[in-house]
């Protein structure tokens, strides 16, 4: 028996971007979160814990859990289940407790654009 998907891509959702990650190119698929692009590449290692420096990746997938904190575009502690990719993204690692700029702790916006 056949049945219809429960799911389908967004239009234009697999073009590939060229973002980069911990400063080498990656060619992603787009209109998915960063984590989701990551891991589709791949990468299976997203930070490192501030105590005893284990390895972190995604695991909720939803922000309740900051397993997948990384850098982006110079920010630290993005939850990168949380943020769209974008071409052009400048994507690190997060190895150990990383501070907020005060600037850009204040330019930030949540997932509700407020």
């Amino acid at each position: 028996m056949t049945s219809k998907p429960l799911f389908r891509a967004l239009p234009g959702a697999d073009a590939l971007i060229d973002i980069s990650f911990n400063d080498g190119p990656l060619r992603v698929p787009g209109g998915r979160s960063v984590a989701a692009a990551l891991l589709a590449a791949g990468i299976d290692r997203f930070r490192a814990t501030p105590v005893s420096g284990a390895p972190r990746a995604p695991y909720c997938m939803m922000g309740a859990c900051f397993e997948c904190l990384v850098e982006i575009d110079g920010v630290p502690s993005r939850q990168s289940c949380m943020v769209t990719v974008r071409d052009g993204m400048r994507i690190r690692s997060q190895e150990g407790a990383r501070d907020l700029p005060p600037v850009a702790a204040a330019s930030l916006e949540n997932a509700h654009g407020r």
